[in-house]
């Protein structure tokens, strides 16, 4: 590698779900893996995981060694802190060059902070491509844990990948089939994994492959599940799809959380000029960014359009991580998936609109939503 030649992006995964939700045994299952060889565990607390049968030796102070070639280490204070310290021993050779980091969370973490912290950060955001959020979701409580703590119904909301644990303990078939669609509408571009799901399944399948590369940009968008959901729950509302005896009151539930989540996507024929996205993207989090759980993207920018940028954002921060070399596909449109809490997708499509000079038609206050809508077209 010459010295012009910068390092391959490392994969990192986030492990959650809420407490209860058998994370823990479904770590201690991924670590045991020959495919995970080579992986950094970031963890609050070894005592949490139970790591005793798997350990070898103990190899600094917060950090193991384990069987299968993974390197657990302990958040020492500040998590930033801990990557670039993985980082410093990795370039000093002073650990073997691990090739993927899994940061696995509390119980009661909200994702988002950690993707911030990568994602933000001017040097990790160079070193690490974050690969995902996995969700581990309990079969048998899934559904009442959703229902009781707005925190799951976000972790769950937020993911690439849900894996669905304890599935041998269920005793409700039907209530199992009822997760899965309660899942589905929460979040359509999931996917949907078993517990015993190839730990290479559980944690790929995101923007960037083992090699740090682009990877399976498509199967990162999920745009064909997001809109196909999009016009399922459209066709329900204005149908007539309800029948005696089934129950669909939980649709109304002012207790029910994820009432509050949506998932859509916006698209454009035309490619957008880099002004106008970055002004899009600039006033949509500075008056949304909370309401912002993800933001994923594939844009054919004006000035370059065989080359799409993929954007990637979480709340109030929005990274551009990489431009691709080519499109994924004979799709050419932008796209922008959009997951959100207590936000409706008319406000945001809305802005769209306003920002690429399309008619306001139906849309009364579009152009309320840009002071000078001359600077749209320069």
């Amino acid at each position: 590698m010459t010295a012009m030649t910068p390092p391959a992006l490392i994969p990192l995964t986030i492990l959650t779900g809420f407490l209860g939700s058998g994370k823990t045994t479904l770590l201690n299952r991924l670590l045991k893996d020959p495919a995970l060889q080579d992986t950094v565990v970031i963890m609050n607390e070894f005592g949490e995981i139970g790591l005793d049968h798997l350990l070898v030796e103990t190899v600094d102070e917060g950090m193991v060694l384990l069987s299968a070639g993974c390197l657990c280490c302990t958040v020492r204070g500040d998590l930033i802190a801990t990557l670039e310290d993985l980082l410093r021993k990795r370039d000093n050779d002073r650990i073997l060059p691990f090739k993927r980091v899994i940061i696995e969370t509390t119980g009661l973490a909200d994702p988002a902070p950690i993707l911030h912290a990568v994602l933000y950060h001017p040097y990790l955001s160079l070193r690490y491509a974050v690969e995902g959020v996995v969700t581990a979701v309990d079969a048998v409580n899934g559904a009442a844990t959703l229902d009781a703590h707005r925190e799951a119904v976000k972790q769950a909301a937020v993911a690439e990948r849900i894996v669905i644990t304890k599935t041998d303990l269920v005793q409700d078939p039907d209530g199992l089939v009822r997760l899965h669609e309660r899942l589905r509408q929460l979040n359509p571009g999931a996917a949907l994994l078993a517990a015993d799901a190839p730990a290479e399944a559980v944690v790929s399948g995101g923007l960037f492959g083992l090699d740090g590369k682009i990877g399976d940009v498509a199967e990162w968008l999920k745009t064909e599940a997001v809109e196909a959901a999009e016009h399922a729950s459209h066709a329900h509302q204005h149908g007539h799809h309800h029948h005696p005896g089934q129950d669909h009151h939980h649709h109304h539930d002012v207790n029910r959380h994820d009432d509050r989540i949506r998932a859509f996507c916006l698209t454009s024929d035309q490619p957008v000029r880099q002004g106008t996205l970055d002004m899009f993207l600039d006033l949509l989090r500075s008056s949304q960014g909370a309401k912002l759980l993800r933001v994923k993207g594939l844009v054919a920018l004006a000035e370059d359009p065989d080359h799409p940028v993929v954007i990637h954002g979480v709340q109030h921060v929005i990274h551009v991580p990489a431009v691709l070399p080519r499109w994924p596909s004979a799709d050419r449109r932008s796209r922008l998936v959009f997951i959100v809490d207590d936000l409706e997708r008319d406000t945001v499509e809305r802005l769209w609109n306003a920002f690429l000079g399309r008619p306001a038609v139906d849309q009364p206050d579009a152009a309320a939503l840009s002071d000078n809508p001359l600077s749209l077209r320069r």
